[in-house]
Parts: structure tokens; sequence; C-alpha cells
């Protein structure tokens, strides 16, 4: 199917990111938005010689996903310097575009809402390539990988069981048993349509009601660990799904749309070596292995970086 994302990964759950990004945006409607401009607050200190920099967004996934990536560059000889928890996609964006920033962990459809809100996404691969023509021409994606983090459909352990649904069902086995649940997300889920009307109009799903709580966030989290809602609106990569022991069903028709991660990187700062080294990532990251790597790092507190070498040694990419 055909759908415009509506939403932009970097934000999700991190409140402080839009005040970066307005602040930002201000400096660059004020004029300081070039590379060569000292005063400009997107610009970070360039790489001395054939060092990388990996950067990230300001939230736990994005940290990770910088390790690993900086961490595969590293197992090829290549010097590498981390940048993390630099703000929103605006400012990583403009880091990157000035060179300051080499690489960095994105979304692919989330990226392209950013740089095209009215985008059409029909596939994985349209949206890398939507991207790619909307880019700085001094940028690139390299090759997707199949994880992905987006919105899904969650239904909690009690829910599952009394219907007899796995991870291996669809949205289309909850036609019968919809009008049975109350399913909860954002207000906004309920007249989106990526929400209550795509579900409807895409897999005739009508629930018995719906609960207005927040984002795939702590509200939303709790209402379906206790059954105060049966579904809910719930990230694929949370660690709730891990910790609670929710099952995301599976989205055929892509109502939800494309959130693969794949690298973004600054061309000019990256041999072909590290590129071969990052598609090498991408093509064994699947979003089953990102969030049992998201689950370690953000349920038993292991630091990131060791949890980056050893998935990447446990892939034969270290």
């Amino acid at each position: 199917m055909t759908f415009t994302a509506t939403r932009s990964r970097s934000f999700r759950n991190h409140p402080g990111a839009a005040a970066v990004a307005l602040a930002a945006t201000a400096a660059l409607l004020a004029g300081c938005s070039s590379s060569d401009d000292k005063s400009d607050p997107l610009a970070g200190d360039k790489p001395s010689g054939d060092t990388v920099v990996v950067g990230s967004n300001n939230f736990p996934e994005s940290t990770l996903l910088a390790d690993i990536y900086g961490e595969a560059l590293k197992a090829k000889g290549i010097e590498v310097e981390y940048q993390p928890n630099i703000g929103s996609r605006e400012v990583t964006y403009g880091q990157l575009r000035n060179g300051s920033v080499t690489v960095l962990p994105e979304y692919n459809g989330s990226l392209l809402a950013y740089l095209d809100p009215k985008a059409e996404q029909e596939s994985s691969e349209a949206v890398n390539a939507a991207v790619k023509a909307k880019l700085d021409a001094k940028l690139t994606l390299l090759e997707s990988s199949p994880a992905e983090d987006k919105d899904s459909v969650a239904l909690n352990t009690e829910t599952a069981k009394k219907y007899d649904l796995t991870s291996d069902s669809t949205l289309e086995d909850l036609k019968d048993i919809a009008p049975d649940l109350v399913i909860g997300g954002s207000p906004e889920f309920q007249t989106r349509q990526q929400g209550l009307k795509g579900l409807q109009s895409e897999y005739g799903l009508e629930f018995k009601s719906f609960k207005a709580l927040d984002a795939g966030g702590p509200l939303t989290r709790a209402a379906l660990a206790k059954n105060t809602v049966q579904a809910a609106d719930i990230f694929t990569t949370d660690p709730s799904i891990t910790k609670e022991g929710f099952v995301v069903l599976k989205d055929p028709k892509n109502l939800f749309g494309f959130a693969n991660v794949t690298p973004l990187v600054h061309k000019s700062g990256l041999s072909q070596e590290g590129v071969d080294a990052l598609n090498a990532v991408s093509a064994k990251l699947d979003t089953k292995t990102l969030l049992d790597l998201d689950s370690q790092v953000q349920l038993e507190n292991k630091d990131p970086l060791d949890v980056a070498k050893a998935w990447l040694k446990s892939a034969g990419l270290d």
C-alpha cells in the first residue's frame, strides 16, 4: 500500500529534542546555516585526517547503533571517533552535511518524512530511492537493514493466549476478535490513517473502544501490561515487548510504513572498505536482534559499547 509518513523517529519519547530542533531551526532562519560560518550552531569540529566520526541522535537505540557501526569500522582498521547524543535530526543532518559527522544511524521512512513530508512511501526500496533524490549532494544512504523500529499493534500476554495468537499472527487475525478488545495509543492514533482509520480500511478492524494514552510511552505500556487495554500501539523494538511478553502482530500490508535502520553517510568521509563494513552490518541486523540488543541496554543496564562488540563478534563482523 501507499502512505504518507506523519512521524519522525528521532523525536519519539524525547521531549527535549523538539526544543533543540526549534533552536536549530531558528538559527538556520537567522542565516547561520553555512558550513563555513564559525557561528553556525550545527557545525561541529571537523574530523582530522582519515578519522570517521560516528554520531547518534539523543536516544538509547541510536547510541547503540552508532556503537555497532563504529566498532564494525574499527574492525577494518579504520580510525573512529564517537559523537553520541548530538540531538535531533535537524542538528545531526546539518553536521553530516558540513562533514563534522561522517556516519549516522537513520530510519529510512522517517528520514524521508523529514526531507519531504508529503512523499508517498510504497516500499523500502522506493523510500531509499526517494531519500537519495532529496539528500544533500554530499550525502548518501547505504544499504538498509531488515531491522525496523516503527509503530505496531501489540497484544498483552493474557489476550494473546486467550485467542491463541503469536508473533507469527497478523493484523488480519484480529478481524473477528477486535470487537472484544480495547485498543490504546496516542490521541492522534485514533484519527490518523496510520492508526484506527487505517486498521479499519486496510484490515477491517472495528475495536470495542479506544483509550487515549501516549505515543508508545509509559502510559501505553502500563495500560497494556495491566490489561486496561488489550491491544496498543507499541514500537517494534521497545524493550517492554521482552519484559512484559507483549505479542507484536505482523503488518503484511505495511500500514505502519517503513523505518528500516540505515546508515546515512557523508560520501567523502568514508572509504569503500568502510561502506562494505556497514553494509555487512545491515545484512545481519533484523528487528528481533535489535529488540534483543535494546533490551540488554535498557533492561539489563549493560554498556551499549559492550553489547555492540558482543553482537559483532557473534555475527562474525569483528
